[in-house]
């Protein structure tokens, strides 16, 4: 069900050779991109029209307007199981206690005496969020988005789920309550590329968002792209991931459990297993076949995820060794089942997020760890983070430098500006002392 790579025996190469070793889903988000252009400029020149125009086409359902309307967001509340709304205020619970503390101060620093720099920080003024509503219908990424957006302060935050046929062509209800709980009252029935672009350019309905966020499939990932540079975002986001570093200390049983966890996303998800123990990947092997037979979405997702090529057991000589792979990998969600695994997680470099030991698994980080779950997927996890607060802050300098404080350092700028053969630059400062700079 699943495919082995064996990398014992010889030295593992360094860096993209390494990687290049590695199972990765084909995620193509340049061909994609060709093909999101049209309908990207359509919603720039046609607004609102062209947004239903895509609902009938792609979503099969004809909408009178994109806007959902207040009492929608208020009945799908009303109607919502009592479980799953106590699910989701614990959820939102916890990720208000993690994301709060990550608030960033203002902050003075004393360069000279007279000469100082600020940085403050300032959130964007509006953030569109996108929810998925395909295969699954994902709340909580409704959670994970708007909880940072608020806690960092951001004073207009809209959100588009696709419309769903039948909901009579509204985003699902458990993705209305979840905005009615966090206070998110403006949200549109827009999925993909359009949703992206409705969000970059401004609609009738919807004004231009400074920045998108949130995870989708193939065509919101290449709209993003898309828009790079109109728009701040937070990532191309690919298919989910999992690895799981393992050793012989390892529980097959809950090996197997998590990796059929992100299997069921996606039939492109990956799940990669890392140990040096040949008896855990033959008993975790056995264990895949019955818990997968057990489950739901098995013929659609999660056979051929755990099938594809982006899926596998990598065998490795030892924990060092397994180290340098699950680093070259970036897992988006990374396991650590591993005797002492607080200290072997302190030692991973390249992970979205680090789940430490038998009790963390990723589902809890899905839903109710307060962590994040909008994470780096592809190996961006080597040069990005997870969604924050702090991905919805600008840090801005500020300068205050006094006379005495310049003019003890103007003779080292001007000396630098003619250095760079940029002289105005030095006759800005030449100006403000009657042209002639103390100290030359």
């Amino acid at each position: 069900m699943i495919s082995r790579i064996d990398l014992r025996g010889d030295a593992l190469p360094e860096g993209g050779a390494l990687r290049d070793l590695l199972p990765r889903a084909e995620f193509d988000v340049e061909a994609a991109l060709e093909k999101v252009r049209p309908i990207c400029e359509a919603v720039h020149h046609r607004g609102d029209a062209a947004l239903i125009d895509y609902a009938e086409r792609f979503d099969g359902v004809v909408l009178d307007q994109v806007r959902v309307p207040a009492a929608a967001l208020t009945r799908a509340l009303e109607e919502l199981d009592p479980a799953v709304r106590a699910a989701l205020e614990e959820s939102i619970r916890r990720a208000r206690t993690v994301h709060r503390a990550q608030r960033r101060e203002e902050h003075t620093t004393r360069v000279v005496p007279g000469g100082t720099v600020t940085e403050k920080w300032v959130p964007v003024q509006r953030v569109g969020l996108y929810a998925p509503g395909g295969r699954s219908v994902y709340p909580s990424s409704v959670i994970m988005n708007a909880v940072p957006a608020q806690e960092a302060g951001v004073e207009s935050i809209a959100l588009a789920s696709p419309p769903q046929k039948e909901h009579g062509g509204l985003p699902h209800p458990t993705i209305l309550a979840a905005c009615a709980l966090l206070g998110v009252d403006e949200v549109y029935a827009a999925g993909g590329a359009q949703a992206v672009a409705m969000f970059a350019y401004g609609t009738e309905s919807c004004p231009p968002a400074n920045m998108v966020t949130g995870p989708g499939n193939i065509w919101v990932a290449a709209a993003k792209r898309y828009f790079t540079g109109r728009i701040g975002i937070d990532t191309e986001a690919g298919p989910t991931e999992i690895a799981v570093l393992a050793d012989d200390t390892a529980d097959p049983a809950h090996v197997a459990a998590d990796l059929i966890s992100q299997a069921e996303h996606d039939p492109l998800a990956a799940a990669v297993l890392v140990t040096d123990s040949t008896d855990l990947a033959e008993a975790v092997e056995k264990e895949l076949e019955p818990q997968v037979a057990a489950t739901r979405h098995v013929d659609d997702r999660i056979v051929p995820a755990l099938r594809g090529r982006q899926s596998a057991i990598v065998l490795v000589d030892g924990l060092e060794e397994g180290l340098r792979v699950v680093d070259a990998y970036g897992a988006e969600h990374l396991e650590i089942q591993t005797a002492d695994a607080a200290a072997v997680a302190r030692r991973v470099r390249n992970a979205g997020a680090i789940f430490v030991g038998p009790w963390a698994p990723v589902s809890l980080g899905d839903y109710c760890a307060g962590s994040n779950h909008v994470l780096p997927t592809g190996g961006c996890a080597c040069h990005s983070s997870g969604l924050s607060v702090q991905s919805f802050l600008r840090g801005i300098h500020i300068v205050d430098y006094t006379r005495d404080a310049l003019a003890e350092v103007a003779h080292h700028v001007v000396t630098l500006a003619e250095a760079e053969d940029l002289p105005a630059h030095g006759a800005a400062i030449k100006a403000r002392f009657g042209w002639k700079v103390p100290g030359q």
